[in-house]
């Protein structure tokens, strides 16, 4: 009797050490009840209509909210995603809409090359002209977190227009899904928060490049480490903050864009206790 008291009271224990470390170490975790859709596009259109000639291509890959409990706040949610996307030009229409006058649009601005095109034809050189006629854009939205009230998402946005080389970018966005508003710097950081931040984000961007001596960042292609600060440009997950700076942002083209993940535990004494994503900090 007195064993199977024993293994009784081992067993019992176990079980509320383990309740209570699962208690202590973990986030409080809430699935958003929003659905999503996605409209893709792959159009190429060659000059004078000649598929001999240089030619644009546009491919886009365009994710949007398509349903939410709320309806005045997924109307909210879907002008932020058409406006992330497209531009303050579209942001009025249906993501349908946008789509459809977005492609329009980049065909016809391209079109407007086949003056200039012609000209360089009649002209007869030997140099080729083709690459500098030569079109593309791809753009993508990805949703990076989707729990607890918040919704972040990055648009991926990468063209080419002749030169030298494309250009690349990505733009973060954080909404609060219970009034579908932008979360902003200024909502999750205590006051003066700047300085402190990009301290942060310096000496993060020096350990993920191999340098001990931050200022030695700039013998690697970043321009002056005085200038590093926060960009607005971050998005939340259960990790931690996530900024992303561009190229030629704080470094050359070459380095590409950086994206520098801060974690919660070294940004509690920056974040405000009643900010809109308290339940992501680890207690």
């Amino acid at each position: 009797m007195n064993t199977q008291i024993n293994k009784y009271l081992i067993i019992q224990f176990f079980l509320i050490m383990f309740v209570t470390s699962c208690t202590t170490s973990s986030k409080q975790t809430e699935e958003n009840n929003i659905q999503f859709d996605s409209i893709q596009v792959d159009e190429t259109y060659h000059l004078l209509g000649n598929k001999e000639n240089p030619n644009c291509n546009l491919q886009l890959h365009f994710t949007y909210p398509s349903q939410f409990s709320n309806q005045e706040t997924l109307g909210k949610i879907q002008k932020d995603f058409i406006l992330s996307y497209f531009g303050e030009n579209y942001e009025a229409l249906s993501p349908q809409e946008a789509i459809k006058q977005y492609k329009e649009d980049y065909l016809n601005a391209y079109k407007e090359l086949e003056t200039d095109f012609k000209s360089e034809l009649e002209k007869k050189s030997d140099l080729p002209i083709g690459g500098w006629f030569s079109y593309y854009e791809m753009a993508s939205n990805e949703i990076l977190y989707n729990q607890n009230n918040l919704l972040s998402y990055t648009v991926n946005f990468e063209n080419y227009t002749g030169g030298a080389h494309g250009s690349h970018a990505y733009t973060n966005h954080v909404l609060n899904l219970s009034n579908g508003n932008p979360i902003t710097e200024e909502d999750i950081f205590v006051e003066n928060y700047q300085d402190s931040l990009a301290q942060l984000l310096v000496e993060h961007i020096a350990k993920q490049n191999n340098v001990e001596n931050t200022k030695d960042l700039e013998n690697i292609g970043f321009f002056s480490i005085e200038e590093i600060f926060p960009n607005g440009n971050f998005f939340v997950d259960d990790k931690g903050i996530t900024y992303t700076f561009n190229e030629y942002e704080i470094a050359a083209y070459v380095v590409g864009a950086t994206h520098v993940l801060l974690p919660f535990e070294e940004l509690q004494y920056l974040l405000k206790q009643e900010s809109p994503i308290a339940k992501l900090i680890k207690k």
